[in-house]
């Protein structure tokens, strides 16, 4: 009994450290995005002003940062970990039947 408690508080514990490690490299991706982004647009501004392309770097990697949060996030609670723990009961419930 001890050993099973053990064992869901080590599986509660690295869920939880998953959880912060994903929360982190999201964040420091999209603050990185931010400052390179950032810089691409004062480039931009000072070496060739009327001819503006700042926003395809932006557009692009912007694409790869949403992507990045819905991963982390899900959409709108669609497809997060409550989510997942919901279709896995589901179908171990369907295959026991």
């Amino acid at each position: 009994m001890e050993n099973d408690e053990k064992k869901k508080e080590d599986q509660l514990y690295n869920d939880a450290k998953k959880r912060v490690t994903d929360l982190k490299d999201f964040y420091t991706h999209f603050l990185i995005y931010i400052f390179v982004n950032a810089f691409l647009f004062i480039i931009n501004l000072v070496t060739s002003p009327n001819t503006l392309w700042f926003y395809w770097p932006l557009l692009g990697w912007g694409i790869g940062v949403i992507a990045h949060a819905i991963s982390v996030f899900g959409v709108f609670g669609f497809m997060d970990k409550s989510w997942e723990e919901k279709k896995i009961k589901e179908y171990i419930d369907k295959n026991k039947k």
